[in-house]
């Protein structure tokens, strides 16, 4: 929604959260485009990993959670396709859904140049037919986090449904402690004559906040064109989970055998690593 400064000022002091939005709008055709420049670059992790970091972690999620058995995936939240192209590979069958249609359209792109085993859907996974008779389903990269407990955990029994007898859930989840922390960040700022938020010079400003009642974060963006100082405002929020809830919430949804690992690659890297717990249906 575009807003005038004064919008910001008046705004409530402190968001409920998810009350300004599900999520920073992924699915706009603009943004997306945006987004997708984000995810194909190799300077920066914000969007997507390094390919070489991809590619470690795809050799663990081969080796060590399919056995090295060419299986049925179903990737959630897919975004351009890197994971299940390369595990498409290596001959599994892989389905993807995610949110953002510029991300799909370059990852249908890819199956159809390299032929592989790979369906593409733009959809919202909390409402999409995930189909069935899966082997794997993998949520990656913590965006698990950004659905509200309740939506979280009929996701989570959405996957189940998905999977065959004996499959495997990956979720790859943001570590409960550090969304407080960053939940407890001071506001910050800064300017960009190009960026994710907008194709034209801009400045975004972004409010952090901890809800402890809740157990979760909102961040608040407030994105002023630099030409006509139009305000768009967009808000995120996480669900931070310990392991005990989420361990309570895998229970609940029908999975077992619940094991945890401290990244996507099976081990400890360097640098900032989400945990990852894998579970059984």
């Amino acid at each position: 929604m575009t807003q005038s400064i004064l919008d910001i000022v008046k705004r409530e002091p402190v968001p409920a959260p998810w009350a300004e939005g599900d999520n920073i709008p992924w699915n706009d055709p603009e943004f997306s485009e945006r987004m997708l420049v984000e995810h194909l670059s190799q300077e920066h992790d914000l969007a997507s990993r390094p390919s070489e970091a991809i590619d470690l972690q795809v050799d663990w999620i081969f080796s060590e959670v399919l056995g090295s058995r060419t299986s049925r995936v179903l990737d959630l939240g897919c975004g351009p396709g890197f994971y299940a192209s390369r595990l498409a590979r290596r001959g599994c069958e892989c389905v993807g859904i995610d949110f953002s249609p510029a991300s799909i359209r370059h990852a249908q792109q890819t199956a159809a140049d390299e032929g592989l085993q790979c369906s593409y859907y733009h959809a919202d996974i909390r409402d999409a037919d995930l189909g069935r008779d899966f082997d794997l389903v993998m949520l990656i990269y913590g965006q698990f986090n950004v659905f509200p407990r309740d939506r979280g955990q009929e996701i989570l029994g959405r996957a189940r449904a998905a999977l065959a007898p004996g499959g495997r859930l990956i979720l790859e989840i943001q570590d409960g402690e550090e969304i407080e922390q960053r939940g407890r960040t001071a506001p910050s700022w800064y300017s960009a004559e190009t960026g994710l938020f907008s194709d034209r010079p801009h400045l975004v400003l972004q409010e952090n906040f901890w809800h402890e009642d809740a157990s979760s974060s909102t961040v608040r963006f407030s994105v002023i064109d630099a030409t006509t100082s139009e305000v768009t405002h967009h808000a995120l929020s996480n669900e931070a989970y310990s392991q005990d809830d989420l361990a309570a919430a895998l229970k609940s949804a029908g999975f077992s055998d619940v094991a945890w690992y401290p990244s996507l690659s099976g081990e400890t890297t360097g640098g900032e690593v989400l945990p990852v717990v894998v579970a059984r249906s």
